[in-house]
């Protein structure tokens, strides 16, 4: 019966206990069942029928069956809601365990930690958690152990410390799972999927919260399955899916009317009120919102800060700004709400403002609200966590920078912009802007394309419209783009027809003209024949190669590249074209290092399994780039000798040039997982894998690091940092340049594309130079190469 409830089967686990209690005629067997029904229907979320059965609980002098159900009572009398009496029956269980080691006096401490974070003195309820771990671990206890595991992920989210709830969460998800601790294990991942939310990772987010309510359907648990349910909606609301956003909280209110939770039911409400504002349904809100007040007195209605959020986007819909900005007011100073909820009451604060045409009020609130929002990420310790929490602030920017457009502040505009790129890149590197409020630095632009001998197309994808602030030495100047939504539709169609292995030179492509039109054309006059382009891209931007974008007219210098037919031609017959990731760590770069023509040299690996064939071209690859450099000045690792232990151990910091010859695999979800496809260690089954995670770990300088592979550039773009995966970690791990790939490359015409790079570098040519002029010869072969499918997802990003 034991193992029933601690498998999950809470259901089955309440049925046999009450069947035993009434069979059994040894009272202290009878009282072991009555604790075990009311502990499954506490987890169940049935308070009333868990503490109705422990009214009749009779110890018969058993203390340690006293203790476990004053912990069982405490529990379910705070999530009643009834702090005073919860306080009072975990008081009785601690003063019984004054003196005496009990097994059940790690419940109590469970519990006082539970009934103490509800009180919202998180810092003790940690430490009674800790506690609790010891006394679990001191006694083999490993049901214990993985519960205060569960809470303290718990509390790590309450306290908006993000990385200890996934680190927490992640631990409690396998250790249950390991364990067989079903129940556990819903709690954990569904905590796990919380703690990806908060920091703005909908897709692992969505993918725990599934998982999760998954596990509690199985296991006939309403009370998880209705919150799994409610906050799977929760991401199908931010990615604009109501309907499904509105089926899954009316399917959490019903079960939680059905199991007769107040607490679920008055959630579910709330999450139906929010939706409805969302979708313009006002009336609906307003019902709502009125049957949750009816639920609870209206001191503690307002006292929520979720539910204050609604009334105060219903009272703002309706333009009684003066109601509105009260009740937002009330969030920030409530010490209880979440960092998400601050800022999304600033953020309603600076569009009440900016509505009233308070322009400087408005301002004055964004730039509070962001540096909450920089205050929150500076607390994260980890990549993993920082990468994805731009998305919290995405909406933010784009609305302050907009409003200064509107004043015509585009130069105050460009730096807000700029502010909010690669922040995790440059804090990692020592950038100058790291850890400032809205990078207090003063920028430079002209100085900058000066300093990098390049014009800078600096781009920001917006809601309402786009931007371009087109960089010279000697000015800069904005161009207003269309919406993202209307430029991002063309790159998803363009992507299409490179990907389809066609050439949109031939076919005029109507989306290569009209990315070209909207994103280069009105800079055009500004950049010369010759000259240098980088890109400062913006979400969706990171994966569009722009010298595939088809350009009107004669090639610049080379009236013979353009297409007779058609009166076009390709941008990379223009321009050298490389990436940066943010203006800020440009002007904070410090000069390359150019000396020295040593090159580290990895792949051709044996095949660790069929997924990951070897191929011939990674041997003759390897062979013509080996013949660009004297044997003094290669270190090659092939065969069996290419792993991540020997790129580790290779001191790769000392090296100018490292190339990777191999497969690699990208990450959607979790970017750093990307990774290079190496040789197993010998003995070391699935070592194979040089992953991102481990690439940053080891600092380089080197010139150039080319990752000959496919999705070697990512396939992920976030807020604030661009598109993330192997290219990004080289750049994270110190490399000058980095030469990753957009898509998955060709094993054919690669090593030619690379024979050419390395020719020319070791001529003298620069890697942007090199890589173009090899790009070129492809492009004008005459040949099936001259497709952009087999030269363009090449790319090279740049950090000075």
């Amino acid at each position: 019966m034991l193992e029933l409830f601690q498998s999950g089967n809470l259901a089955l686990s309440q049925k046999e206990a009450e069947s035993q209690f009434y069979q059994s005629s040894d009272p202290e067997w009878a009282a072991k069942f009555q604790l075990i029904e009311a502990e499954s229907m506490l987890s169940r979320g049935m308070y009333e029928d868990s503490l109705r059965v422990l009214s009749t609980y009779r110890s018969s002098g058993n203390s340690d069956g006293t203790v476990k159900k004053l912990s069982i009572e405490a529990v379910a009398l705070a999530h009643q809601q009834k702090i005073p009496a919860a306080d009072q029956s975990i008081a009785m269980a601690e003063s019984i365990c004054r003196g005496v080691d009990l097994p059940s006096c790690g419940d109590a401490l469970v519990s006082r930690g539970i009934l103490t974070a509800r009180q919202g003195r998180l810092d003790d309820a940690r430490a009674f958690l800790l506690q609790a771990r010891s006394f679990a671990r001191s006694h083999g206890n490993r049901w214990l152990e993985v519960i205060t595991s569960v809470n303290l992920g718990y509390i790590e989210l309450q306290a908006d410390h993000y990385d200890e709830a996934v680190e927490w969460s992640r631990s409690a998800y396998r250790a249950a799972g390991d364990s067989g601790y079903g129940n556990l294990a819903q709690v954990a991942a569904g905590n796990l999927g919380w703690a990806y939310f908060q920091f703005g990772d909908d897709e692992r987010a969505l993918e725990q919260f599934l998982t999760a309510e998954k596990i509690a359907a199985r296991l006939e648990n309403p009370r998880y399955e209705l919150k799994w349910l409610s906050t799977a909606g929760y991401v199908y609301r931010d990615s604009g899916d109501w309907a499904r956003a509105s089926s899954s909280y009316l399917r959490a209110l019903d079960l939680a009317r059905q199991i007769n939770s107040r607490e679920d039911v008055m959630n579910a409400l709330q999450d139906l009120a929010d939706l409805s504002v969302s979708t313009g349904k006002l009336n609906d809100a307003d019902d709502y919102i009125r049957w949750i007040v009816r639920m609870q007195n209206a001191d503690a209605a307002r006292l929520n800060p979720i539910l204050m959020l609604t009334i105060g986007k219903v009272a703002a819909a309706r333009g009684q700004y003066a109601q509105a900005e009260q009740d937002f007011r009330v969030i920030l100073d409530y010490p209880a709400s979440l960092m998400t909820t601050r800022l999304n009451a600033g953020f309603e604060l600076a569009e009440i403002a900016e509505a009233q045409n308070n322009a400087a009020a408005a301002e004055q609130m964004y730039k509070a609200t962001l540096a909450t929002y920089e205050t929150a990420r500076a607390q994260l310790k980890s990549e993993e966590s920082q990468l994805p929490f731009g998305t919290n602030a995405a909406q933010i920017y784009d609305h302050y920078i907009h409003l200064l457009v509107q004043q015509g502040k585009s130069g105050e505009a460009l730096a807000v912009a700029d502010a909010s790129r690669a922040q995790t890149l440059e804090q990692s590197l020592g950038g100058s802007g790291a850890g400032k409020s809205l990078r207090s630095i003063a920028l430079d632009p002209q100085r900058i394309a000066q300093k990098t001998g390049a014009v800078l197309l600096f781009y920001w994808l917006g809601d309402k419209q786009s931007y371009l602030w087109a960089i010279t030495r000697s000015k800069t100047t904005l161009f207003i783009l269309p919406a993202g939504s209307e430029i991002t539709e063309h790159i998803r169609r363009y992507q299409k027809a490179l990907l389809d292995v066609r050439d949109p030179l031939k076919s005029e492509n109507a989306d290569g003209q009209a990315l070209y039109q909207e994103l280069v054309a009105p800079a055009a006059a500004m950049v010369r024949p010759g000259d240098s382009v980088m890109i400062l891209a913006d979400g969706v931007l990171s994966e569009l190669n722009f010298e595939t974008l088809l350009a009107p007219g004669l090639a610049r210098g080379n009236s013979e590249n353009t297409n007779p037919s058609t009166g076009m031609h390709y941008l990379l017959d223009d321009f050298t074209f490389s990436s940066a990731p943010s203006l800020a760590m440009l002007a904070a770069a410090t000069p390359m290092r150019e000396a020295g023509q040593r090159i580290l040299l990895l792949g051709n690996p044996v095949s660790p399994d069929q997924d990951f064939p070897s191929l011939p071209m990674f041997g003759w690859e390897m062979t013509r780039i080996e013949s660009h450099f004297a044997p003094a000045q290669v270190s090659a690792l092939a065969g069996q000798q290419a792993t991540p232990a020997a790129y580790a151990t290779s001191d790769p910091r000392s090296y100018t040039y490292i190339h990777f010859v191999s497969h690699a695999v990208a990450s959607q979800t979790n970017p750093l997982d990307s990774a290079i496809i190496l040789s197993n260690s010998p003995g070391q089954e699935d070592s194979y894998k040089l992953y991102a995670r481990e690439i940053i770990q080891h600092p380089i300088d080197a010139r150039l690091v080319t990752i000959s592979a496919c999705y070697g550039s990512g396939t992920r773009a976030f807020a604030g940092e661009g598109l993330v995966g192997l290219s990004w970690a080289f750049l994270r791990a110190g490399a000058q340049r980095v030469i990753g790939a957009l898509w998955e490359v060709s094993d054919d015409s690669t090593p030619r594309l690379m024979d050419s790079l390395y020719q020319g570098l070791t001529a003298g040519d620069s890697p942007a130079v090199a890589l173009r002029n090899a790009k070129l010869a492809m492009l004008h072969s005459q040949s099936r190469f001259s497709a952009p499918y087999y030269w363009a997802p090449f790319q090279m990003y740049v950090r000075r």
